[in-house]
């Protein structure tokens, strides 16, 4: 599993999460989707600091992860 994506059934019943938050990925993901770009997240998450790296990170986990449903 990436670095920047952690997965406890404590937060939030084991959805995949963005580490050290409660910020789902699938909430990264449809905000993109939405139109998000890199400055609007680092304006409504500050504290989250995503590169474009970490994007792409994400987007690749959650991709593979709904292949393999």
């Amino acid at each position: 599993m990436p670095d920047i994506i952690q997965t406890n059934p404590r937060i939030l019943g084991g959805q995949p999460v963005i580490k050290g938050t409660r910020i789902p990925i699938a909430r990264i993901v449809a905000l993109y989707v939405q139109g998000y770009k890199i400055k609007d997240f680092k304006e409504d998450y500050p504290y989250l600091d995503l590169t474009k790296k970490d994007l792409l990170t994400i987007f690749t986990y959650y991709q593979k992860q709904l292949a393999q449903k």
